[in-house]
């Protein structure tokens, strides 16, 4: 059987299928950091790696039409990948991300402003690459740390993963009390809608 291809939906007909009778559930799988920060209400946060270790228990709750949102596309790919590898089929990414969704002028709900994932990522591993280049004049063998971000960095682009932007997401900076697996159940499951019906476009 052929694998279905990625259906993306633009930030103007998501939206207007959110005004509509139908019911389209937004899950975010950006940091609970990067959600608070901003994100489309009515969504609910289920950070990607939460969602890929709790699959199976997220699935019995997701069988609605789903639109996955991240800051630009990527990592709601990712998600894709898992949830039609645990059967689900009625899922779309919102093309663009988050970045999109905003530059096209649509209703956000914002609280503290935090730092993006992305940018973090870019911060620590230019800090390091500038840390141990300077350093090396004194140690030559730091001029290797420097190599191994480099390669890190490339091996990243070319996988379309981010060890590094894994790690980070686990600080407790990018962290919340409220994102654990029950609880975004728990959410879930009240919200559920009795009659799911198709996106209107």
């Amino acid at each position: 059987m052929t694998e279905p291809a990625t259906t993306a939906i633009d930030p103007n007909t998501l939206h207007e299928s959110m005004n509509a009778a139908g019911h389209v559930r937004l899950v975010d799988v950006r940091t609970p950091g990067e959600f608070e920060s901003v994100h489309i209400p009515g969504s609910y946060n289920v950070p990607l790696d939460v969602l890929r270790e709790h699959r199976d228990e997220f699935c019995t709750h997701l069988d609605e039409n789903i639109v996955l949102v991240c800051r630009s596309g990527q990592r709601a790919g990712r998600a894709e990948q898992t949830l039609r590898a645990a059967g689900l089929s009625r899922i779309r990414i919102l093309d663009g991300g988050m970045l999109a969704w905003e530059s096209a002028g649509l209703p956000v709900d914002r609280g503290v402003e935090r730092w993006d994932l992305e940018r973090q990522v870019r911060l620590v591993a230019g800090s390091l690459v500038l840390s141990s280049i300077l350093g090396s004049v004194a140690v030559p063998r730091l001029k290797w740390l420097a190599a191994g971000i480099g390669g890190g960095l490339a091996f990243a682009a070319l996988s379309n993963t981010c060890a590094m932007g894994m790690l980070l997401a686990e600080l407790p900076y990018n962290r919340s009390a409220g994102c654990d697996p029950q609880t975004v159940v728990a959410q879930l499951i009240a919200s559920k809608q009795p009659t799911p019906s198709d996106y209107r476009e």
